[in-house]
């Protein structure tokens, strides 16, 4: 998509969220933006399970640049990838990232600061360095590309709001565009991230959150909303079931609950 970063970096505003699918292939690409999707991005979580493999470090990184790309193929609209810790502990690997996936015209990535595969978060002045790095990698492209930076320790336990507001502030001060904590424990927590920070802030619609309402969100200043792993849950939950139940029970009912092929078919074939 031409200047798919300029485009991408015009529907963050605080306040006013877009909604950003997170999808797993051409055929949820191509099914979400032609039913609306603004912008779309990859899932790391759902690229592994495409691969046959758990989430968390399994992937590297021309695996997800190959992911990407195919969706980038078919996509008319913006594509971010969710790029994990950025495929490496040095900033200088970070900043080759962001290289790397300009590359292949994808609007924008985020970069957690996790030390993968391994749960524990990376020391707060090397997290800073690492999005720094990516930062002035993004700056010195001859086009738009939006870096999110996530603090993602506090989904997994590893510090508390407090550090989480400090190394998202830090964050933004070195550059980041986006920025993202995964599932704080309140939308309380969440306003707090909104209120303390400057740049667009982007809410994880997963667990409880998905009980909040588009509007709720925009209330508190949320910028984007992001679906994460949720669709892919969803359908790999129907598959279970189905598949229990079809060998469990040998009823096949729940075969018979399907979506038409002619709607699936009629949305494949928007451009």
């Amino acid at each position: 998509m031409k200047n798919a970063g300029e485009t991408f970096r015009k529907l963050h505003v605080k306040g006013d969220p877009f909604i950003m699918f997170n999808v797993w292939d051409k055929g949820s690409a191509k099914m979400m933006q032609a039913m609306g999707a603004k912008a779309l991005a990859t899932s790391s979580v759902a690229h592994a399970f495409t691969m046959g493999r758990p989430d968390g470090g399994t992937l590297t990184r021309d695996e997800a640049l190959t992911h990407a790309s195919a969706i980038v193929e078919v996509a008319t609209v913006p594509v971010q990838g969710d790029f994990e810790n950025g495929f490496g502990h040095d900033p200088e690997t970070c900043a080759e990232t962001v290289r790397l996936s300009a590359e292949i015209d994808l609007a924008g990535i985020c970069i957690e600061d996790i030390h993968l595969p391994d749960d524990t978060a990376y020391d707060f002045d090397l997290a800073v360095e690492r999005i720094k790095a990516a930062a002035s990698a993004a700056r010195a492209l001859p086009a738009d590309f939006m870096l999110t930076a996530r603090a993602d320790g506090i989904l997994r336990g590893q510090y508390d709001m407090a550090e989480t507001i400090k190394r998202l502030q830090a964050f933004e001060a070195a550059g980041a565009d986006c920025l993202y904590a995964p599932l704080p424990p309140t939308m309380d927590e969440l306003a707090q991230i909104c209120r303390e920070t400057n740049a667009p802030v982007n809410a994880l619609v997963a667990g409880k959150y998905t009980q909040t309402k588009l509007s709720d969100f925009a209330a508190i200043g949320v910028g984007r909303i992001s679906l994460g792993p949720s669709l892919a849950r969803i359908t790999y939950r129907v598959m279970h079931d189905a598949a229990q139940t079809v060998i469990g029970d040998g009823d096949f009912s729940p075969l018979g609950h399907g979506i038409s092929s002619d709607v699936i078919d009629s949305l494949l074939a928007e451009e």
